[in-house]
């Protein structure tokens, strides 16, 4: 169980926004933002880059919960690697524990262990940025509608409990965009 967790980990905290990034000779963690994500990489190094680090996120969250799914160990296992991705992808060894905020590695590991669900916060997060264009209004929009999402659809307890708990994380990591918000400074999509 401790292997599987600790390679969910080690998955998770592979930085791709920050290696996608590199390749076009930024350091995403001292431009634009300093946040090692997609939303940063498409700030300072164009779509392209940023679309595949998106994606290269949710799949190596997805990959984290279908090996553990593989190994036999029921939804607790799945779902403790899956939250373990997205501890890694925030807080990545690689990167002195600097890393994204985990939406992008959140939505694989949701998409994988509670697909209507996470389709659900995945259309809500469309709609909330193509209304107000902000990236991280949609990702708390998503964020917070999950876990409610996750439990009415009937997700095992254990998928629900870890959508909370990396709710809260992910909420924390956007401490400082819900600052701005409230100021009025956060950048829209396209700023």
């Amino acid at each position: 169980m401790m292997i599987a967790i600790l390679l969910g980990y080690l998955a998770g905290s592979v930085p791709f926004a920050f290696l996608l990034a590199r390749r076009a000779g930024v350091d995403v963690r001292v431009a634009g933002s300093g946040n090692v994500g997609a939303a940063n990489v498409m700030r300072t190094t164009g779509t392209g880059a940023a679309v595949a680090a998106m994606a290269l996120d949710m799949l190596k969250g997805a990959a984290a919960v279908v090996i553990a799914q593989l190994a036999s160990g029921g939804a607790a296992l799945a779902a403790l690697t899956g939250a373990a991705a997205i501890v890694g992808h925030i807080y990545p060894v690689w990167l002195r524990f600097h890393g994204g905020k985990g939406v992008a590695v959140a939505a694989g590991v949701f998409g994988v262990l509670t697909p209507i669900a996470t389709a659900i916060a995945a259309a809500l997060f469309v709609l909330t940025v193509w209304s107000t264009r902000y990236v991280s209004l949609g990702s708390i929009a998503a964020t917070v509608v999950l876990p409610p999402a996750a439990w009415l659809v009937g997700a095992p307890r254990v998928v629900v409990a870890t959508a909370s708990a990396s709710a809260a994380l992910i909420l924390f990591r956007h401490r400082t965009n819900l600052g701005r918000l409230r100021a009025g400074t956060e950048r829209r999509l396209g700023e």
